[in-house]
């Protein structure tokens, strides 16, 4: 039996010198950042040098990216504190997001701390503009736009840019979950005026647990976790030292080999299309997920001709074949809900069959393609 990995939105292999950097760190660099002696000051040094890599790649300032547990915190912080510091009245987001952001955004409804907006959808999950300009001029309060600009679950990509320069036309703040994002396609923070985004280390081959908020600088946000003076005062807490250079680790190769690894899983996505639709004709891909050019490289969505009977055993199956995949996020994995992604878009008939989400990355090849289509074909039979 092959083992195959397929399951790259949900987390990625660590790339090896990530690893030994964190290794040397956790051996070598052991002082608490906020000491003053030696041996502080040479953990402090090593997270500001950190900052500013991350910076520089976003065209960003150093003291507006602040390190965070991972991308479900970021986008809380964000989110939870322009509520209460910015005055934030109405949040705009779509049905789609991923639940850091749905969950948070309800609870603040369900309490009474702002109005909630859902933009529009068209059949393939793409937020409706002219409808997102609706929302935008139905009342003068202030307003939070949130937005994802890669989905975790069907791979569509928005056109962030433009998001950004129609919802500042209202005067809106904006925030886009980018976690399926950094790490995959260039950004400049500074060619449009995006207020927060959200990054997680493990999405581009580096640690779990480690992530950072872009918060534009004089956003005028303060701290959601109390404590000490960490992270401008924005994040308390002593920070995770050996993550934070095995972030810095990942972002950096992820961009210093952009092209050429971008290249290379695009190769891989445009295989996986053409070999499974060879085999199994009748597959459907879901939302722009087979599209080149409307999606992201990195993953597919595909919805797979099999009775409802056998659609309860199929991912179960798939790993006795020993290939990692998955029927949406792994946030949600153990709901039996079904993906609130699927529900906003496919019909009754296509719910009812199984729709898997297989995920790419540099350490995939065509062999582990042959062999996952191949599988696939037999269990459809």
């Amino acid at each position: 039996m092959k083992n195959v990995y397929l399951d790259n939105a949900a987390t990625t292999q660590v790339h090896s010198a990530v690893i030994a950097k964190m290794q040397d760190a956790l051996a070598n660099s052991y002082g608490n950042p906020s000491s003053t002696h030696s041996f502080g000051r040479t953990a402090k040094t090593a997270i500001e040098s950190a900052r500013k890599t991350i910076a520089k790649y976003l065209n960003a300032q150093p003291s507006e990216i602040i390190f965070t547990s991972g991308g479900t915190e970021a986008d809380n912080m964000i989110i939870r504190c322009a509520v209460r510091d910015l005055g934030v009245e109405t949040i705009i987001t779509t049905k789609i997001e991923h639940h850091a952001v749905l969950h948070t955004v309800e609870e603040l409804k369900d309490n009474g701390s702002i109005a909630l907006d859902y933009v529009d959808l068209d059949e393939f999950g793409n937020p409706n503009l002219e409808h997102l300009e609706t929302l935008l001029q139905k009342d003068n309060s202030k307003k939070l736009v949130s937005l994802m600009h890669v989905n975790n679950e069907i791979g569509n990509k928005i056109d962030i840019e433009k998001v950004t320069l129609l919802s500042k036309k209202y005067n809106a703040l904006v925030h886009s979950d980018t976690v399926q994002s950094l790490g995959h396609y260039e950004w400049d923070v500074k060619a449009f005026p995006i207020d927060f985004l959200a990054a997680a280390a493990h999405k581009f081959h580096g640690p779990k647990g480690i992530g950072f908020a872009f918060i534009r600088k004089n956003s005028g946000l303060s701290c959601m976790i109390s404590g000490g003076s960490q992270e401008r005062g924005l994040r308390a807490g002593t920070e995770s030292f050996h993550n934070i250079v095995g972030l810095e680790e990942a972002f950096k190769h992820a961009y210093d080999h952009l092209d050429e690894e971008k290249a290379y899983v695009e190769g891989i996505k445009k295989y996986f299309i053409e070999r499974i639709k060879a085999e199994i004709p009748e597959v459907k891909f879901n939302g722009h997920s087979g599209d080149m050019d409307k999606s992201t490289y990195t993953l597919v969505n595909v919805c797979l001709p099999i009775s409802e009977e056998k659609a309860m055993m199929l991912l179960f199956n798939l790993d006795i074949k020993g290939i990692a995949c998955s029927k949406g996020s792994a946030c949600q994995s153990g709901s039996d809900a079904g993906s609130h992604v699927l529900n906003e878009i496919l019909s009754k008939e296509d719910m009812k069959k199984p729709s898997v989400r297989f995920s790419f990355s540099t350490y995939t090849t065509k062999e582990d393609i042959n062999y996952t289509v191949g599988v696939l074909k037999e269990l459809v039979g």
